[in-house]
């Protein structure tokens, strides 16, 4: 059984997923699937198109926001922004031990509010 940090009602952050446990994260009622490891960061890991191919497969969204330890950025928060803009809630993310996706959330939580369309 996966361990959830339930950061909001609609995001939640785990460690490391394999293809297997996609369907009980469908069954407990996520609709899109967040992987925040980079490819190849652990040799038994699954790949990051197993991954998506094996969501797909059950019906839920994937997005690959991949964070070196480290390294995260503006640039994954707004990919975030952009994932839970135009994919289904609830969202899952997940790396190694979950720190990544929870400081992921963060980091999205302290981006500034998008600015108007011209014309709005």
């Amino acid at each position: 059984m996966m361990e959830l940090n339930q950061i909001t009602p609609d995001f939640a952050a785990t460690g490391q997923l394999g293809v297997d446990d996609l369907a009980q994260a469908a069954a407990l009622g996520f609709r899109t699937i967040v992987d925040n490891r980079p490819d190849g960061e652990a040799p038994d890991m699954p790949s990051s198109a197993e991954m998506e191919a094996a969501a797909h497969k059950l019906g839920l969204g994937f997005a690959y926001i991949p964070i070196v330890p480290g390294q995260l950025s503006d640039h994954e928060a707004l990919e975030l922004r952009q994932v839970l803009a135009t994919m289904q809630g609830p969202v899952l993310g997940y790396c190694r031990s979950g720190a990544r996706t929870a400081s992921l959330w963060q980091k999205y939580c302290e981006l500034p509010a998008e600015p108007p369309l011209i014309g709005d």
